[in-house]
């Protein structure tokens, strides 16, 4: 069972209250995202890690080009690679390192894996990065942010007294510190160690709803539909003339945008005018929350392919025939396979058989 709690006031006296947009807001019993990183296992961070590194976006430049995950043995001390070019060149990449532990990250635990990083360095296992990000779902801890922040001669003086003296989880490394490592080293601005904050890995990750919403359990929630206008706008002229053209052939007389009004006609063509609305409210909210995919076109498929047998009956004689039968099976189509199913109100089925005549994939008169 899904438990969502909404809590509205009411409005001051003398105002409107405002209608309602769409919210996304957790399932019932789901906690926010960042505090369910916090439950993942290594595999899953990485994974976080790499679909939001491939969608990061660049303030005025370009994305990534390549994204690769290589942990595990012989990442070099890469979990995730991630190239400008095609190529891995010199300050053309960037470096994720995924720490999943249940603190925040000390200096025992970022040393080694920079030792390991320079060590790959100096043999040439791969050129040297742009940044290296340290990822921690419960962030870089207070001390060793305090020596990042300290500034890269600061930082780098820290480190290598560790090693040297073999603390802070350098115990037993003080041979490793050879001639090219320390050229290494030297090479390398330490104020490219960064820290990636979970908070920029998570609205990357959210650029891509459809996969961020199904990974956190976020469901949308579709707030007011916009109303219906009392002049039809110019996307509702198709629709309209072909409504208005059933109309024609019911009275067997001309029947116009001006002669409907006060005619046995007028509350039909309002009725549904209203569902078009409706399904027109569907098609924003399609589009607010899954802006890369096709889900209403999806659903106009659906319906169509439910509603053609009917449409082509012979039995149906007139157009008035054809739009009652039309309009009552479209609202009784089972569309769960749609991502829009668990969102759909009263009169958005039959009011997507009016968005499949403005389209052009049929008529009510034949």
């Amino acid at each position: 069972m899904e438990i969502q709690l909404i809590v509205t006031m009411p409005p001051k006296p003398g105002t409107t209250r405002k209608p309602r947009k769409t919210q996304l807001v957790a399932k019932g019993g789901v906690i926010q995202p960042s505090s369910q990183i916090l439950l993942f296992n290594p595999d899953q961070w990485e994974d976080l890690i790499l679909a939001a590194a491939r969608i990061r976006p660049f303030p005025g430049g370009i994305p990534y080009a390549v994204v690769k995950r290589l942990g595990g043995a012989g990442d070099g001390g890469r979990d995730i690679e991630a190239r400008f070019g095609q190529t891995l060149v010199r300050d053309g990449w960037d470096l994720y390192q995924a720490k999943h532990y249940a603190q925040g990250l000390t200096h025992s635990d970022a040393f080694p894996e920079m030792a390991k990083f320079f060590k790959q360095l100096a043999l040439k296992t791969y050129p040297r990065p742009s940044h290296y990000y340290f990822c921690c779902p419960r962030a870089v801890g207070n001390d060793l942010h305090n020596t990042m922040a300290s500034g890269n001669a600061a930082f780098k003086a820290k480190f290598l007294d560790a090693w040297k003296n073999e603390h802070s989880g350098m115990k037993g490394r003080a041979a490793e510190l050879t001639q090219d490592v320390q050229a290494a080293i030297d090479d390398f601005d330490f104020d490219r160690f960064i820290e990636c904050p979970v908070h920029d890995l998570l609205d990357w990750h959210s650029l891509d709803k459809v996969a961020h919403h199904d990974l956190f359990g976020i469901v949308p929630n579709r707030g007011d539909d916009d109303p219906m206008p009392v002049q039809p706008a110019r996307d509702e002229d198709i629709y309209l003339d072909e409504l208005l053209r059933a109309y024609t052939e019911h009275r067997a007389s001309p029947v116009t945008r001006v002669n409907v009004h006060g005619s046995d006609y007028e509350e039909h063509l309002t009725a549904q005018r209203q569902t078009f609305y409706c399904a027109e409210g569907l098609q924003r909210f399609s589009r607010d929350i899954y802006p890369q995919e096709q889900e209403f076109e999806r659903l106009l498929d659906m319906v169509h392919a439910g509603i053609r047998p009917t449409v082509v009956q012979l039995r149906l004689k007139t157009g008035i025939d054809r739009i009652d039968a039309v309009v009552d099976k479209a609202s009784s189509l089972q569309v769960q396979e749609s991502r829009l199913s668990p969102q759909l109100r009263g009169g958005d089925l039959p009011g997507t058989c009016h968005h499949l005549v403005n389209e052009g994939r049929f008529k009510w008169v034949k």
